[in-house]
């Protein structure tokens, strides 16, 4: 995988007309489409499932990088890996037992992610990054679109890259919300791999192919 690319949310997109904001992320450059599952719970709104992801995988080759924003994660990963997702992160926060569920995840035959809120250290990963694919930093609080990012999200990613290197181990960096003109540069000299961005891309705001 080139690094870094980008992996626009659905969040931001027109929900009456998803089949047209995957055409919008492959001509805007994105290589990977972002699904945020929000439940209700762990963060207040309600997006998608497993129905919409189904329906959606028809209509696209482009990887599926589902982001679980949600309580009990381990119930959800299987019937999310059978509706077509290629990469399933789930919230630190959330998960019990996340060496298990990065098993799982792998057990599925899809790639596992791990993720942190901006109020989380990233200490609370060390222990399943040596088995993980990815690390995903939230620059804002999770659960809404079009938020700005939070100072200190630029060094996390900063921090996870030199414990990468440190430790010899290969996870990719993401970073999800509040990355727009302004912060692209930034998140990716500190070292951000995979680059989330919602409504900066669907607005307009944020043209990947001129950075």
């Amino acid at each position: 995988m080139e690094s870094p690319i980008l992996a626009p949310s659905l969040l931001s997109a027109d929900f009456s007309d998803l089949g047209a904001a995957l055409g919008r992320i492959r001509e805007g450059g994105g290589s990977m489409v972002h699904f945020d599952v929000m439940d209700g719970v762990f963060v207040p709104e309600i997006t998608y499932g497993q129905v919409v992801l189904r329906s959606l995988r028809k209509k696209t080759a482009l990887p599926f990088d589902v982001h679980l924003m949600v309580e009990r994660p381990e119930g959800q990963i299987e019937s999310f890996a059978q509706a077509g997702a290629d990469w399933i992160t789930f919230h630190a926060e959330a998960a019990a037992g996340g060496a298990g569920l990065v098993e799982k995840i792998h057990s599925l035959g899809k790639k596992a992610g791990v993720a942190i809120a901006p109020s989380t250290p990233i200490g609370a990963l060390e222990g399943l990054l040596p088995a993980a694919d990815l690390a995903l930093v939230m620059g804002v609080h999770p659960g809404f679109g079009g938020q700005g990012m939070i100072p200190g999200c630029v060094e996390k990613i900063a921090a996870l890259g030199a414990l990468r290197k440190k430790a010899g181990l290969s996870f990719l960096i993401s970073v999800d919300g509040g990355v727009n003109a302004a912060t692209l540069g930034p998140v990716i000299e500190a070292g951000a791999d995979i680059i989330v961005s919602g409504s900066a891309f669907f607005s307009g705001q944020l043209n990947w192919r001129a950075r």
